[in-house]
């Protein structure tokens, strides 16, 4: 398959007119062929419009069609083979064995979200009878279930070119519940997003839906995307990157005539307790372990271990040691845009000069262009209370050790920390009574809670949350990995005293579908 530079508005590959620019190898600092057109104002319209005729048809597709074409989508991905692999390496610096592991992450999720429309669960299908002879008044036949919002605008990621991308998790979800899609692809990948781009366009073609169901526009800059949110065509947004992106967004959305939600995964720093004794007796392992995590990736990963809390002492200064060391073997590589370097590189600098903070820390240095090397330090809790500027994620492989004086002010740095994805607890059974008086505070704190494990990593299933409160994203009641996230794009419509003849099908007193439906209080098949 050939990259030709262009949009793809439906069923159409279009060249945009707006100015030209080119995706950039971080690795080489050079610029990769070949151009490609940049959309405006125009191609937006185009590609909404094409959306909202869409949407009524693809919402009302049956099941299976709706699940053909997140297969379909998974096998051309697949059978783009090396080209789309060696692509993606040349615009992100990623190694081929991590692309081709979030690949199959890829083409699984799309699998995944496909089983979950052929179950029906998902359409929350509640039939509550009739009570005409209820006294004093009768009640009416109630019946409810869950449909597609509207047409969604998808924000291509920087950290992730395939899993959060053109046919990431919130494009699958997107689709799964029955929503046309029009994604904005990350400037930093072109190649890649066209290449994939074309995989779901050919899918949706070849299932036999309207072409508006998918579309790609491309642009520099803010103004195309601050115009895909503001079109009154979109009725939801996933966006997955920084916090002020993220807050532009939200904003955008937030004042237009009529408000949509907006779905963003912004910034956390997944804090890291080491509980007493699991430190004590697992010293060495633990500061191993993190310094693989936090360096994985460059930490170019939402949920790098970026805060660890522990108390003071014998064994954390053994902890610092180890980790000090370990970090000193580990070199520097290449992040994913020139941009995010040099971002990196000055919240180090500027955490550095904070008073009452220590850099115990740094990778080994590199000629590598754009590269980052992994930076630790240290604070005490006092200080860490003090200043708000210590919660600050900082975009690569750097952390920030909080050492606490007592177990009260452990607990005080749990409280005071912001919404996050993860909170990870390394304890052993002597830590489970401290580690109880901390699960509240974590509850209320991050989406996911690890024990005894590493935050980099995100399965995609059923149970998975990845999201928590705010700034980790921007609504805490949703995720956007794993089977759950389809519940962002979906609303509830109730039915009362329609006939039969109208109703949907998963409403049918006949159940055509087969679904599990909660029928006056009870769940039943049928």
């Amino acid at each position: 398959m050939r990259i030709a530079g262009e949009m793809l508005l439906g069923a159409s590959s279009v060249r945009g007119t707006q100015g030209a620019m080119r995706a950039v190898d971080p690795a080489g600092n050079r610029e990769i062929e070949p151009s490609f057109g940049m959309g405006g104002a125009a191609e937006v319209e185009r590609a909404c419009a094409l959306a909202a005729q869409a949407f009524d048809a693809f919402r009302a597709a049956p099941h299976d069609t709706r699940a053909r074409l997140l297969e379909a989508i998974a096998e051309n991905i697949a059978a783009l083979g090396d080209l789309l692999i060696e692509r993606a390496q040349s615009e992100s610096a990623l190694p081929k064995a991590r692309l081709e592991g979030e690949r199959a992450r890829t083409v699984g999720q799309l699998k995944l979200f496909a089983a979950l429309v052929r179950d029906g669960r998902w359409c929350g299908a509640v039939l509550d009878s009739a009570l005409p002879e209820r006294k004093p008044m009768p009640r009416s036949d109630l019946r409810s279930q869950r449909i597609a919002v509207g047409p969604v605008a998808v924000f291509g990621s920087s950290n992730f070119p395939l899993a959060f991308s053109v046919a990431g998790g919130d494009t699958a979800s997107a689709l799964a519940a029955g929503c046309p899609v029009v994604v904005k692809a990350h400037p930093a990948h072109l190649g890649t997003s066209e290449l994939v781009g074309r995989a779901v366009q050919k899918a949706v073609a070849d299932v036999g839906l309207p072409e508006g169901v998918f579309s790609l526009v491309i642009g520099a800059g803010n103004a195309i995307g601050e115009a895909l949110v503001a079109h009154p065509a979109i009725k939801a947004v996933g966006f997955t990157g920084s916090r002020h992106g993220g807050l532009a967004l939200m904003k955008i959305a937030a004042s237009r005539h009529e408000p949509i939600p907006v779905y963003a995964e912004m910034s956390s720093v997944n804090p890291m307790f080491l509980l007493p004794a699991a430190l004590a007796g697992r010293t060495e392992a633990l500061a191993r372990g993190f310094v693989d995590s936090l360096t994985l990736g460059v930490g170019q990963f939402c949920t790098n271990p970026g805060l660890v809390v522990a108390l003071a002492g014998p064994a954390l200064d053994r902890f610092i040691e180890v980790a000090s060391r370990a970090l000193e073997e580990k070199s520097a590589q290449t992040m994913l845009t020139a941009g995010i370097a040099a971002a990196y590189h000055n919240g180090i600098d500027a955490r550095a000069r904070v008073p009452g903070v220590t850099r115990v820390a740094d990778g080994a240095a590199s000629d590598a262009h754009g590269s980052a090397r992994g930076a630790l330090f240290k604070t005490s809790a006092a200080e860490f209370f003090a200043n708000a500027q210590l919660q600050d994620e900082i975009f690569g492989p750097a952390s920030l050790i909080v050492e606490c004086g007592d177990m009260d002010e452990l607990l005080r740095v749990a409280e005071h920390l912001e919404g996050q994805l993860t909170a990870t607890l390394q304890l052993d059974e002597q830590d489970y009574a401290i580690a109880a008086r901390l699960l509240p505070t974590l509850e209320r704190k991050a989406g996911r809670i690890l024990a005894n494990g590493f935050p980099t990593g995100v399965e995609v299933t059923y149970a998975m949350v990845h999201g928590g409160p705010f700034p980790a994203t921007s609504d805490a009641r949703t995720t956007s990995v794993g089977a759950m996230a389809i519940e962002r794009f979906l609303r509830p419509v109730c039915y009362q005293d329609l006939p039969e003849a109208l109703l949907p099908a998963s409403l049918r007193d006949d159940n055509p579908l087969g679904l599990w439906r909660l029928r006056d209080g009870e769940l039943v098949r049928g």
